[in-house]
């Protein structure tokens, strides 16, 4: 009905007497097509020959197939939504690159590279330095401990996507016990922010589980082909049915997300071993964990998270063991440069060839 209210039709005079009218019609309709059905069949002789369909024009398969595409940021339709697209025997590498006094070091060519898979030096076929959008997961600990926190917290978050590329796509996911999709991926501030905000404090720490649910949903609905993760919490997985050991298996999955992490610690209970966790999960993806020493500082975090994204290297390689071949690959990236004593390059450590992860209790 359009939205329209069907009880209003039925006390008003003029769509009464229409109904009736349309019942008189559907009536005629169906005796003239009783009187049709009862109509002697016309003889073989008169039958009409049936059409013969016209002929369809032969599919052709090219003689070679196309050549592989080449790495590249287009639209991908009305939306204007950018997709980065790749050949698909290549593996990509989203690299950070500091100097020694840790500044992000932004002006190398593909010269100053050498990708290593399990120690052997790779081809890099594909390199680019610019701001490309990404999809981006904000998991945020809801658990009790973070009653107090949450306000700038939610205020940091923001302004990680304020200064990201505002054709970034975003996700919110909020946890305790249990992660839920409080926003699924959009570019409106607004939407986040009610999400953000859909603070219910109470219950554990399933950390773990969180990430590699937000890992999944971006593997599995993300446009984009660079991901990322930014986790706060403070304090200590303790609800999670996976293990850590786990968790950072199924993180590392091809095209798998770079990880962020604010660990809001402090001093008391026994943040060492949510410290070690948090710098586990960022390192192995290519990643980095923060631990301010105070709220206040986590604003200026979650800004500087924001700037490392967008001043990223995407180097792509076609390994020389084949990817069907499976199993986990290491990866190491070395830079040099004149003017530089020493660069240190930061992306992820590995990944599982053909899809191929640990098994997993994650829901």
């Amino acid at each position: 009905m359009h939205g329209w209210d069907i009880t209003r039709l039925r006390n008003n005079w003029g769509a009464k007497a229409f109904l009736l009218l349309l019942t008189f019609l559907l009536w005629a309709g169906a005796q003239g097509e009783i009187l049709a059905q009862s109509q002697p069949a016309p003889p073989a002789s008169e039958s009409k020959p049936p059409e013969t369909p016209a002929a369809q024009p032969p599919v052709i398969a090219p003689a070679t197939a196309p050549p592989a595409q080449e790495n590249q940021q287009k639209p991908s339709g009305d939306n204007g939504v950018f997709v980065f697209r790749k050949d698909v025997d290549e593996v990509l590498l989203h690299a950070t690159v500091v100097d020694d006094k840790q500044h992000i070091v932004t002006n190398l060519d593909k010269t100053a590279f050498t990708v290593f898979e399990d120690g052997k030096p790779q081809n890099i076929v594909s390199f680019r330095h610019e701001d490309i959008p990404v999809s981006i997961g904000i998991v945020i600990d809801n658990s009790g401990s973070m009653r107090e926190k949450r306000a700038k917290v939610n205020q940091a978050a923001l302004n990680l996507v304020r200064a990201s590329n505002p054709q970034d796509e975003v996700f919110v996911v909020n946890f305790n016990d249990e992660y839920y999709l409080d926003q699924d991926f959009t570019n409106d501030l607004l939407k986040l922010k009610e999400a953000l905000e859909k603070i219910d404090a109470k219950g554990g720490t399933a950390l773990y589980e969180a990430v590699v649910a937000s890992g999944d949903h971006l593997k599995r609905n993300a446009k984009l082909e660079k991901k990322v993760i930014l986790v706060v919490t403070d304090g200590e997985d303790n609800a999670s049915r996976e293990t850590l050991e786990q968790a950072v298996k199924q993180l590392q999955q091809e095209s798998g997300p770079t990880v962020y992490a604010i660990g809001i610690l402090g001093d008391e209970e026994h943040p060492k071993r949510a410290k070690r966790a948090l710098e586990i999960i960022t390192q192995r993806t290519g990643g980095a964990a923060f631990f301010p020493k105070n709220l206040d500082e986590v604003d200026a975090i979650s800004r500087s998270i924001a700037h490392d994204i967008r001043n990223q290297y995407t180097i792509g390689y076609k390994p020389t063991n084949p990817r069907t071949s499976g199993g986990f690959r290491q990866i190491r990236v070395d830079a040099r440069a004149k003017g530089h004593n020493k660069l240190m390059v930061r992306t992820k450590s590995g990944y599982y060839a053909g899809g191929q992860t640990a098994a997993s209790g994650s829901k």
